[in-house]
């Protein structure tokens, strides 16, 4: 495995991460976040971090806890990282999901290593490229793609409340980085099947005939020529447009639906109580951010991410024959539906509390446990 050091702010930021999840107590074995080294452009891209517990922890809330408490005072050592930090960590699984093949492969083959084992994370980053293309990736890339196009991506919606570098700089990396990039990441996918580990790599490698300019182009947003006139973030969107709407016709329509795989039910389960094993943290740290750090745009995030996880656990429930079906029902009525607000998050935490036991045994199902 050829190993890209991350940019000196990032590798400097990543180790002070780890330092404050090991002195609270977190029990992290190994830290990844999204996105290759390339893809982290200073002062903008902010650490999207994965953690991988060596077992589900015997309190999920009190865990939460924990990790709320390293991300606070990792945010709080520098202004910077209200937007480097931008919120706690993503995903958790633990090293059982990982070795069962049950994360998501187009999501791992993202994943970046922080720290831990580097031979466990190569096996499984190379799991992940060889397996075959099926259902979860046509749903993963497409789903990228859905949020973003048609007129779904504002750039108005891009908070720069925590940005403290170049304002205008920063709506040009919201318009490469947050639009352009993932789409043309998630067409390259489509278009080879092939799992692609990065925006950069989108970019560089994924080039039809007619598109290198624009490929040149985002990939040196940052940048203008000699003596040019500064492209403005309006000018660089609508160049976006034009080059996603000439994109779009290399990627192949929904066809005959992917390979659905026994796995990939499985592999629905693992994602869902991943992201949802860190919502108590999320909301405990929006609900009560350092000072100067501004949340409200977070919050009000929290409604897309939640949905989604509806709909899968309403699919995953089925008609409810079996015990672990029952458990996916009980767990989507705990999420709220509808928009997200203070109030929501503060509701959704009781309710979390009170009904402890049901929100513990979801996020703790073992593997072996979701095969009938």
């Amino acid at each position: 495995m050829v190993v890209v050091e991350a940019p000196p702010l990032y590798s400097g930021l990543e180790a002070l991460y780890e330092r404050e999840l090991e002195a609270h107590g977190v029990g992290a074995v190994m830290l990844t976040h999204k996105w290759q080294p390339a893809d982290l452009l200073a002062p903008h891209s902010d650490v999207d971090v994965r953690i991988l517990l060596p077992e589900a922890p015997a309190d999920w809330e009190e865990w939460n806890q924990r990790l709320v408490a390293a991300h606070t005072a990792a945010v709080a050592q520098e202004v910077s990282h209200r937007r480097l930090l931008e919120h706690p960590p993503g995903f958790v699984f633990t090293l059982a999901e990982a070795d069962g093949r049950l994360v998501s492969a187009p999501e791992l083959a993202t994943w970046s290593l922080i720290s831990g084992s580097a031979r466990d994370f190569q096996r499984w980053k190379s799991q992940a490229q060889m397996a075959s293309w099926c259902e979860v990736d046509e749903r993963f890339y497409r789903g990228i793609l859905q949020a973003r196009l048609g007129g779904r991506y504002q750039l108005a919606a891009d908070s720069t409340d925590n940005v403290v570098a170049d304002i205008t700089a920063y709506r040009r990396h919201c318009v490469a980085w947050h639009y352009l990039a993932p789409c043309w990441f998630a067409a390259a996918a489509l278009a080879t099947r092939t799992r692609c580990p990065g925006k950069t790599a989108a970019l560089t490698q994924w080039r039809p005939d007619g598109l290198d300019r624009y490929a040149e182009l985002f990939l040196r947003h940052s940048e203008d020529a000699p003596d040019a006139r500064p492209r403005s973030p309006r000018h660089l969107l609508r160049s976006a447009h034009v080059a996603l709407e000439a994109a779009m016709h290399r990627v192949p329509d929904v066809g005959r639906p992917a390979d659905k795989r026994e796995e990939s039910t499985c592999t629905d389960w693992v994602m869902t109580a991943g992201m949802l094993r860190v919502r108590v943290a999320r909301w405990l740290y929006y609900l009560d951010p350092p000072p100067g750090v501004a949340t409200e745009y977070l919050i009000r995030r929290e409604a897309k991410e939640l949905r989604s996880a509806t709909r899968t656990l309403n699919a995953l429930a089925e008609d409810e024959a079996t015990p672990v079906q029952r458990l996916a029902a009980r767990m989507a009525g705990l999420i709220p539906t509808g928009p997200t607000t203070a109030d929501t998050l503060r509701a959704t935490l009781a309710r979390w509390h009170r009904q402890k036991s049901t929100v513990q045994d979801f996020l703790s199902l073992a593997p072996s446990d979701l095969h009938p």
